[in-house]
């Protein structure tokens, strides 16, 4: 059954409060919280959220600055602990809107309703619940979109004129655009907003 919007805003509080108590950032995605960026003065930093309201919670006391060796930000995560601790999960550099999508295999193109992305731009894709992503594509990966029309897109590996994903069979998800931020010597990055929901 569905949980109920109260319900929903219960669990993420909880989370925020419990769980995602300082944010780290990623250089590729992960479903553990490896590939966290070190070195460089690079540091974990306490974070705080405001109330969940309709199914959604965001970040307050932006933004966040964090110092940075060369190096490419990717993700954000968040854990429980300012060092080792308990991963509790990570999103798209960029803060981005997702789309739902579904894709077929037959002609290996996304419909993400509301999407309308541009030629190659960089996006993810990561299964919600009930939901399988297509054969050929994996969560986290970032893809480029290709030969968008609208709300439709196909994707490649890469950029420019790079042959389109091929999907072996059909599926679903949601699809979010990512913004790497790429360093090429020491910096700072700063974590300006992010909001999680449930979905």
């Amino acid at each position: 059954m569905p949980i109920p919007t109260a319900s929903a805003d219960t669990l993420l509080d909880s989370w925020g409060t419990n769980q995602a108590k300082f944010a780290s950032l990623h250089s590729a995605y992960s479903a553990s919280g490896a590939n966290e960026l070190s070195g460089g003065g690079y540091a974990r930093l306490s974070v705080t959220w405001a109330s969940a309201s309709s199914n959604s919670k965001a970040l307050s006391g932006t933004p966040y600055n964090f110092t940075v060796p060369a190096s490419t930000v990717a993700f954000i995560g968040f854990w429980d602990a300012v060092s080792s601790g308990n991963f509790a999960g990570m999103f798209p550099a960029g803060n981005a809107v997702a789309y739902a999508f579904s894709a077929t295999s037959s002609t290996s193109t996304l419909l993400a309703p509301g999407s309308g992305y541009a030629s190659n731009q960089q996006v993810v894709a990561f299964v919600t619940g009930g939901s399988s992503l297509p054969s050929g594509m994996s969560a986290g990966v970032i893809y480029f979109a290709k030969s968008p029309s609208g709300d439709s897109t196909q994707l490649s590996a890469t950029t420019g004129p790079g042959s389109l994903l091929t999907l072996s069979s059909d599926g679903s998800g949601i699809i979010q655009a990512i913004t790497p931020e790429i360093f090429a010597g020491a910096g700072t990055f700063t974590l300006s907003s992010a909001s999680v929901s449930m979905v």
